[in-house]
């Protein structure tokens, strides 16, 4: 397998011959060239760039520059691409470097990013987790441990001029419906920390200006962190600048539907083993507006689930019409509750259900006023029995070293 991306974990982002980009502009020179049918790989750096230690104190969850992020591998570009076609990529594989064989999960603080719950948590905290081959375990988490479904929480092709455009103007909009709020409603472009790839001088300088933060998901793809994009999966993009110009990074060991805390799975670095492939004119044949992907068959099967349920009403009993992001969170909260019957604290319950398997299902949105979503836990992940029974819950969970604070 051929490495088109090489990188040294030693050295900063910006000091990786021009292979790292962290903002997203149709100018961003390729970095390499392949044609349909190369299979190859790839080296990610984790989304941050090494800001995050493995240590017990989440100051640097507090601290992290999110200016920076996500710092992203490539873009690649495909022989023969042109706007309009679909660009096929296979993950054949995930993987962890040697001397890289941990991972961590942070809740950022509200002022800094914040998350889906960060009302409820609004500090920063961190867990660090170890690879064991396919499982991980924490010092942080105690009396668990789950099989990874290591998948990129980002990738996609790069925006046309007019794409770049219509994202900027829209979000913009929306920011500016509430400009003082915390956290803000969207990350408009900022020069500071731009890294362009291998544009120079006056053009990058220029292209940072507008080029798009990556932290959302959008048509081409993105941030769009899916568990279920790893080995094994096929994804089809759309194309929309010569070459395709295809790029990736923010790498997961393993992840919950949702991503909840934000940075909300086991961020790590590691290598994605791909294949390329084209369909011509294929936007346009099947009529793709943004990405579709085929799941994998290898992925790691959970058969035995606790469900919790949540409804459109929030903590306050306010009723809210059909808001599935509502429910969401309350079938989160209903779980956290529980977690903590048995001796986890709150922020060692989130970032159970950041980081393990648990699944999220939009459950019913037509019985108005409420819709119901459900949060699926794994009860296999744990190693004691954490099922209902007439005794009432013991507290199992070992004492020890709780989820790392800030100083």
């Amino acid at each position: 397998m051929k490495t088109i991306v090489k990188l040294d974990l030693d050295k900063k982002p910006w000091e990786q011959d021009g292979q790292i980009h962290n903002r997203w502009h149709p100018d961003i020179p390729m970095i390499a060239m392949v044609k349909p049918g190369d299979e190859f790989r790839v080296e990610c750096m984790d989304w941050t760039g090494g800001q995050i230690g493995n240590n017990d104190s989440a100051d640097d969850i507090r601290d992290v520059d999110l200016t920076q992020v996500h710092y992203l591998s490539g873009p690649i570009g495909v022989e023969g691409a042109e706007p309009g076609d679909l660009m096929v990529v296979d993950i054949l594989d995930v993987g962890t470097f040697e001397d890289q064989q941990w991972g961590f999960n942070g809740l950022f603080a509200k002022e800094n990013g914040g998350g889906f719950l960060t009302d409820h948590f609004p500090d920063a905290s961190k867990s660090i987790w170890d690879f064991h081959g396919i499982y991980t375990t924490s010092r942080h988490i105690p009396n668990v441990q789950f099989a990874g479904i290591m998948h990129p929480g980002l990738i996609g092709c790069l925006p046309s001029k007019e794409m770049l455009e219509e994202w900027n103007q829209r979000e913009a909009d929306l920011i500016a419906t509430d400009p003082d709020r915390v956290p803000m409603l969207a990350c408009p472009p900022e020069e500071k920390s731009a890294v362009m790839g291998r544009m120079k001088g006056d053009e990058a300088v220029a292209a940072a200006k507008t080029g798009a933060r990556t932290v959302p998901p959008r048509e081409h793809g993105g941030n769009c962190d899916i568990k279920n994009l790893t080995k094994g999966s096929r994804i089809y993009f759309p194309v929309y600048v010569k070459d395709g110009g295809l790029s990736m990074g923010d790498l997961h060991f393993s992840q919950g539907d949702g991503e909840i805390t934000f940075c909300g799975a086991i961020e790590m670095a590691g290598y994605l083993d791909i294949r390329v492939n084209l369909i011509k004119g294929g936007v346009k044949k099947y009529g793709i507006k943004n990405p579709l992907f085929k799941p994998s068959v290898v992925e790691p099967k959970y058969r035995d689930y606790l469900i919790f349920e949540g409804i459109s009403v929030d903590e306050q009993g306010k009723q809210h019409y059909l808001d599935v992001n509502v429910a969401y969170k309350q079938a989160c909260l209903n779980a956290i509750e529980y977690m903590k019957k048995f001796g986890y604290s709150g922020q060692q319950a989130v970032s159970i259900l950041g980081t393990a398997p648990v699944e999220g299902h939009i459950s019913g949105i037509v019985d108005v006023p409420n819709a119901c979503a459900t949060l699926w836990l794994p009860t296999e992940i744990f190693d004691f029995d954490i099922m209902p029974n007439p005794d009432g819950p013991l507290e199992l969970v070992t004492p020890g070293i709780d989820t790392a604070k800030t100083s």
